[in-house]
């Protein structure tokens, strides 16, 4: 007996990896959060399999029912929204899975703000704009976050940000970006549902932003990309320049000479 915890990827079906759904095709018990996860996502149980809807169960309910699969000899493929490994409430089930003594796999999935690049054709570290991508939420809500993790702190880096769970206080979010340093201008692209079949992809920047979440009436399953790299074009990476060099290729003397004068 096992209990997978499967990243079901942003929605769609198909960005399940090959992993995740050959999980989900051999579980004898599918639990699934029907108010995250996309119901397509389903499609990979096998006839039979036992479907349960995690939506209304506490931490102790959910652990009932490993236990009573562990009972039984059977496989449980437990779906989460995205990634695991993000906002999955993750770390309590494993400590609690380990702590009954049963076996556990965690399976990666597309996380929705990569979803969401992919979405609008970004790459979100672009050479000489931006060379990290901060992934956080606003703080204040039902979750506490730890001291120094603020959305103000954050902006004071400058780079590209994912913000999730924030999309109820857009206006807060709004302003705590403009405090942190990030201009009226810069680019934010607001995600609802990403490759969900009523997805909503909008483009404004941090001064409108909050105007944009409330003109199309969004307070969840919204992410925000916030930062100079959605509107950046025309850099180069070192990477594939002829002046750069590595184990596998040689550098071209001229280029190279051009290359280093440039930085």
């Amino acid at each position: 007996m096992k209990v997978i915890f499967v990243g079901a990827g942003p929605g769609a079906a198909d960005l399940l990896t090959l992993r995740g759904a050959a999980a989900i095709g051999r579980a004898d018990v599918v639990i699934w959060a029907a108010s995250l996860v996309h119901p397509d996502v389903l499609g990979h149980a096998k006839p039979g399999a036992r479907i349960i809807d995690s939506s209304a169960l506490t931490l102790e309910q959910t652990l009932a029912l490993y236990e009573e699969a562990a009972r039984d000899g059977l496989t449980v493929a437990r779906i989460h929204s995205g990634d695991p490994s993000l906002w999955g409430a993750l770390a309590e089930q494993l400590d609690a899975c380990h702590a009954l003594g049963l076996a556990t796999e965690v399976i990666p999935g597309v996380s929705s703000f990569t979803a969401a690049a992919a979405a609008v054709q970004r790459e979100l570290t672009v050479p000489e704009v931006a060379q990290s991508v901060i992934l956080t939420r606003l703080e204040g809500g039902k979750t506490p976050m730890p001291p120094g993790e603020t959305i103000r702190s954050f902006a004071a880096h400058g780079t590209t940000m994912a913000i999730f769970l924030s999309a109820a206080r857009s206006g807060q979010l709004a302003t705590e970006l403009l405090a942190g340093g990030y201009a009226d201008s810069t680019p934010v692209v607001i995600a609802y549902q990403v490759t969900w079949p009523d997805e909503l992809i909008l483009h404004c920047d941090v001064a409108t932003l909050a105007a944009t979440v409330r003109e199309h009436k969004l307070w969840k399953h919204t992410l925000f990309l916030v930062g100079a790299a959605l509107g950046e074009a025309g850099t180069r990476s070192h990477l594939y320049h002829p002046g750069h060099f590595h184990e596998h290729r040689k550098a071209d003397p001229q280029a190279r000479k051009a290359l280093r004068a440039r930085s």
